[in-house]
């Protein structure tokens, strides 16, 4: 994605910026367009930096601190999102910049929000916007969030090799190529999933290829909970036959290969 112009409803972007934060050209074009297509914008977050000269006054601005409860937050923004309809708004547009912060959990904690933020913009044909500042986050956990995003805008000079999106309840597409390079950024997408529903689909219908260190990786991040279920659907023959050769299509196995 280039620009904003290119934003369509039900998109969640991963906007990569530089160390002085958002552009204030990008964030007015950004607003515009939700004007111009009769969106709500809200902003999580304002205390990031985000100036309130560039919103206009009739959006609404969550100032929650960096360490608020991600639930919170996410059911803030739900209400947005139900308010914007009953108010006559096409849709809400939201903007948020993601800050480090120590929490429990680490870069799983922070797939597993970005995941539930994919969600809410598939269900709701929201449009999320969450800006990462590089200077402010290490390469590998930048992978970890590129992984979950469906789109991404500004400065990753490489696309992520795999993208994890929502397809739907307890659904997740995934395309691309899992390998051994981004085996453990799958694991942490996959487990980040498992954490909302003791069953998830994943569908396969346009993953290029994955290797064993992939199917590795699939099926302990459904061992790391107990209870959990995976099923895949969509799979070409060939995930199919090196699946049965690698042995994984036993009784008993946590991750399913649907027919």
């Amino acid at each position: 994605m280039s620009t904003f112009d290119d934003v369509e409803l039900g998109d969640h972007v991963c906007w990569l910026t530089d160390s002085t934060g958002m552009a204030a050209a990008d964030v007015r074009a950004y607003v515009a367009d939700g004007a111009l297509y009769g969106d709500k914008i809200v902003v999580v977050g304002s205390a990031s930096g985000l100036s309130r000269e560039l919103v206009p006054s009739a959006s609404v601005i969550l100032d929650f601190p960096p360490v608020a409860d991600p639930d919170s937050v996410l059911a803030a923004v739900r209400r947005e999102a139900r308010t914007a309809v009953r108010e006559g708004y096409r849709s809400v547009r939201v903007l948020t910049e993601r800050a480090p912060a120590p929490v429990s959990g680490g870069a799983e904690e922070l797939v597993a929000q970005e995941l539930r933020l994919d969600e809410f913009a598939s269900e709701n044909n929201a449009i999320v916007v969450c800006a990462f500042r590089t200077s402010q986050w290490d390469a590998p956990t930048m992978e970890h969030v590129a992984g979950v995003h469906p789109h991404e805008m500004g400065m990753r000079a490489e696309h992520p090799a795999f993208r994890m999106y929502s397809t739907g309840a307890d659904s997740w597409g995934v395309d691309g190529v899992i390998d051994s390079e981004c085996a453990d950024a799958f694991n942490v997408a996959v487990r980040a999933a498992v954490r909302f529903s003791p069953e998830v689909k994943l569908r396969f219908d346009t993953l290029d290829m994955i290797d064993a260190a992939g199917m590795h990786a699939l099926v302990d991040a459904a061992r790391h909970l107990p209870g959990r279920r995976i099923v895949v659907e969509g799979a070409n023959d060939t995930v199919r036959l090196c699946w049965e050769l690698a042995g994984y299509a036993t009784t008993g196995m946590p991750v399913v290969m649907a027919a």
